[in-house]
């Protein structure tokens, strides 16, 4: 019988139920797939890599991800979206930093998950 099967069918009713009455909503399930589906992006990634260390222009992301004004503010716009990043204009320039503390706390715990693997 493979491992990842029991080898009598039952259920701890008191296990279940617990887990089903702190389930987060059907559409808190869907905002956070889709926020998982915008962080699932290399681009994206490295732009939050970057926002982890300051705030950034979007003239200055594309110069560092070496890729087209454009491109970047596509990017940005979806991670707005999903309030993973927020924009302040400063004159004629427009900059941008994580939302808030919890999306560099998840951008860390995955990076160390990662790390962790590759060792």
């Amino acid at each position: 019988m493979p491992i990842d099967l029991c080898d009598i069918p039952t259920v701890d009713e008191f296990r279940v139920e617990g887990a089903r009455s702190s389930s987060p909503s059907a559409p808190q399930y869907q905002i956070l797939a889709e926020t998982f589906k915008v962080l699932s992006h290399p681009t994206r990634l490295k732009i939050l890599h970057a926002l982890t260390r300051d705030e950034f222009c979007v003239c200055d992301l594309a110069a560092l991800l070496e890729t087209s004004v454009s491109a970047v503010s596509h990017q940005l716009r979806m991670m707005r979206a999903q309030r993973l990043v927020r924009s302040r204009r400063k004159g004629k320039l427009v900059y941008y930093a994580l939302d808030d503390d919890h999306v560099r706390q998840l951008y860390a715990a995955g990076l160390d998950h990662v790390m962790e693997e590759s060792v």
